[in-house]
């Protein structure tokens, strides 16, 4: 098997032949997404500049870019403070300096007194009047006529020109090309919607768009078409339209939006015809499970208790999205699911991302049930070498019925004997190739028959809605939309750092009333660039702070057992205060539990922050988080906090952290950190994702070959992320 490196090195060969550049050049295109020549097509500006005309300098503006031909009257070059090349130019209308502090090999004598230059460049005023800062220069005499179109900037990295970049894309745009070529050679602009879609939804031929996005005509708002910064990074969104260029993006955002959905839709259609075992959703087990139960499943667990067991009996993997908020009852049925498994005579795995859920999960399936004979064993990487080797023993011979573990159970050493059911808690925290290889392991007579597990993913993250129609859309998504009624609401106050006296009076008014707290803090130790309340600090100031109780203290870096003794001991009330990082955030469950303090929330994410307000309130009285926040935030943190100081609904909370992060944070790893989504806005385009949904069957049914057209225009590299 060739290794990354080899492959990477081909990629660079065939790049560099496609388009007659140099390996380094190949390599630094490879950077910005560019394997092929199409994805030049697809590398849109990052902003413009307007060279169509030519100003006068006694016309030059503060702060907006212009174009001028001046003289170069006098040449100034400096070595203290540091080196730069001043020079005095003038046209017929002023004087203009230009500066520069990076001089290349033969700037200044290209500058010499008496050339006569074109420069364009943001002029600014100071004490000796007009100056540009390293203007973009080309000979006046050899600068050839005035464009008649805006010039694009395009993103790129260190060592790739504009010049270069131009070239190539203006090349790109006029050469013909297989990849989208028919018997009669068309150019790698041929369209690959059919024309009466186009007609239906009022959208520009494909090459017409693109031309007017490379080069759009000159008009009187440029700053409105790109976003006016000087850097070169890679757009997350396209830059703001204009009249002449807002129907060419409505055509490259729908482009996008339906090759996304062309793609999950031909993934559902995969899996479909794939093949897995029928599993007992409604056998013995589960009913003695219930009944034993101290508490009835709410009416939405029993809902999507149903919609589940109704996949199980099919011969079609399951691959569902069980979604809802924190303390909502997620486990509950996903115990159920993994009895469906073990009634119908085979195993289910189930994977964490801590080791402290996992455990979490261990004691919970354990107490549900052993009493009905089940065994439950748990993986982990902290355990001494022997037992992990004993306990991957027993599930690959099957007497394991229940394997629950975090990355541990990817290894290659653990293999089932009968893998009917892939549980994955927490499914954002996880990669496509980590759910991939978990509902891929070897499993022995199930591998032999060609069946594959039933895969069921948790999340307490809620998916807004235009997230389910687009990155989830093929998925079957299950809603837990109601909380057991025994839950009583979380109070959210906010206090500034400064008020930290009044939260210390508080804690010893509960902790003497028999109350228990947590305080969380985001980091471990003391940092000497982030300067946060450790919890290692935190914990010995509140020991002085709070003589007389049982302080108790758990990061992700203490022993596994000495985590799960402090964890025990909070949990049985022999600890009042738990400080405690964010190993805290998913799965812990104490009802006695009724203070939450997070030290420097202006740190956490929204869906951190109200991950842990849920870790409160769990028993039968009310409970309180008290957001601690430090003096100087920024406009992101206020709105957070603002969030969810305001707002308890998780769903509305998660649909307000779409709008403050976009899509790529959101989504954290389940596209591995790839933001599939360069052009279109999932909330400002909704409109246009309604009708790249209601294109797909169509476009499906009717036009295959256009389908494989646009999919391998859009994603030749994205859709394994997709179809996972």
């Amino acid at each position: 098997m060739p290794s990354s490196r080899s492959v990477g090195d081909e990629a660079v060969a065939a790049l560099a032949r496609a388009l007659a550049v140099a390996p380094t050049t190949a390599r630094r295109l490879l950077r910005l997404g560019i394997a092929r020549p199409a994805d030049l097509v697809l590398h849109f500006p990052l902003r413009y500049e307007d060279r169509t005309r030519v100003a006068r300098v006694a016309d030059l503006e503060h702060g907006r870019p212009a174009q001028v031909d001046v003289d170069v009257l006098e040449r100034i070059v400096k070595s203290h403070p540091r080196r730069q090349l001043q020079i005095r130019a003038a046209d017929q209308s002023g004087e203009l300096w230009l500066r520069f502090f990076h001089v290349y090999p033969g700037l200044a004598e290209r500058l010499a007194p008496g050339s006569r230059h074109r420069v364009y460049g943001e002029p600014r005023f100071g004490v000796l009047g007009a100056e540009m800062v390293h203007p973009r220069l080309s000979a006046a005499d050899r600068a050839g006529p005035l464009p008649t179109a805006l010039t694009p900037v395009y993103p790129s990295v260190a060592g790739l020109s504009q010049t270069l970049l131009r070239r190539l894309v203006t090349r790109a745009l006029g050469t013909r090309h297989a990849p989208f070529a028919d018997t009669r050679g068309e150019t790698m602009l041929a369209d690959t919607l059919p024309a009466a879609l186009r007609a239906q939804f009022a959208l520009p031929d494909f090459a017409e768009a693109v031309r007017c996005l490379h080069t759009p005509p000159a008009g009187p708002a440029i700053e409105a078409i790109g976003n006016g910064g000087a850097d070169m990074t890679i757009p997350t969104t396209p830059p703001t339209p204009t009249p002449h260029t807002a129907a060419a993006w409505r055509r490259i955002k729908f482009d996008e939006l339906l090759a996304q959905q062309l793609s999950l839709a031909e993934a559902h259609a995969l899996r479909a015809r794939r093949r897995a075992p029928v599993l007992a959703p409604d056998g013995a087990l589960a009913g003695r499970l219930v009944r034993a139960l101290p508490f009835s499943l709410t009416a939405a667990q029993m809902h999507a208790w149903r919609e589940i067991a109704r996949d199980l009996v099919r011969a079609q993997p399951m691959q569902r999205l069980l979604q809802g908020d924190v303390g909502c009852g997620k486990t509950l049925v996903a115990v159920l699911a993994a009895l469906a498994a073990v009634e119908g005579g085979h195993q289910a795995a189930v994977m964490a991302p801590t080791e402290l859920l996992a455990e979490q999960h261990a004691r919970k399936f354990r107490e549900w049930l052993e009493p009905l004979g089940v065994r439950i064993e748990l993986l982990t990487a902290a355990q001494p070498r022997r037992k992990r080797q004993a306990v991957c023993a027993d599930i690959a011979a099957g007497r394991v019925a229940i394997a629950i573990g975090t990355h541990a159970l990817l290894e290659a050493a653990v293999d089932f004997e009968r893998l009917g059911l892939a549980v994955i808690d927490e499914q954002h925290r996880f990669g496509v190739r980590q759910r991939l290889a978990l509902s891929g392991k070897r499993q022995g007579a199930n591998e032999s028959r060609g069946l594959q597990p039933h895969l069921l993913m948790l999340s307490a993250t809620p998916i807004p809605r235009t997230l389910a129609m687009s990155y989830f859309a093929d998925l079957d998504i299950t809603t837990i939309d109601a909380l057991p009624p025994e839950r009583k609401p979380v109070t959210t106050r906010l206090f500034s750092e400064r008020r930290r006296a009044a939260v210390i009076d508080s804690i010893r008014r509960l902790c003497g009333s028999g109350e228990q707290v947590y305080w969380v803090c985001p980091l471990i130790e003391d940092s000497e660039h982030l300067q946060l309340e450790a919890a290692l600090g935190t914990f010995e100031r509140l020991r002085v702070e709070l003589p007389g109780l049982r302080i108790g203290l758990v990061h992700g870096r203490l022993k596994n057992s000495e985590r799960t003794l402090t964890m025990h001991a909070f949990a049985q009330g022999e600890i009042d205060v738990l400080v405690a990082t964010t190993v805290i955030e998913v799965g812990v469950d104490v009802a006695n539990a009724t203070l939450m303090v997070i030290e420097h929330a202006e740190r956490f994410g929204l869906a951190q922050l109200h991950q842990l307000r849920g870790r409160v309130g769990r028993g039968s009285t009310g409970a309180t988080c008290v957001l601690l926040y430090g003096q100087a935030l920024s406009a992101t943190a206020r709105a957070r906090l603002k969030i969810v100081f305001e707002c308890s609904d998780g769903f509305e909370i998660a649909r307000r952290d779409l709008l403050l992060r976009g899509p790529g944070e959101f989504l954290g790893a389940r596209q591995s950190g790839e933001p599939l989504l360069r052009f279109a806005h999932l909330e400002d385009d909704a409109d246009l994702l309604e009708l790249a949904r209601a294109a797909t069957p169509r476009l499906r049914a009717e036009h295959p070959d256009a389908v494989a057209a646009h999919l391998a225009r859009w994603l030749p590299a994205r859709a394994e992320w997709l179809r996972a």
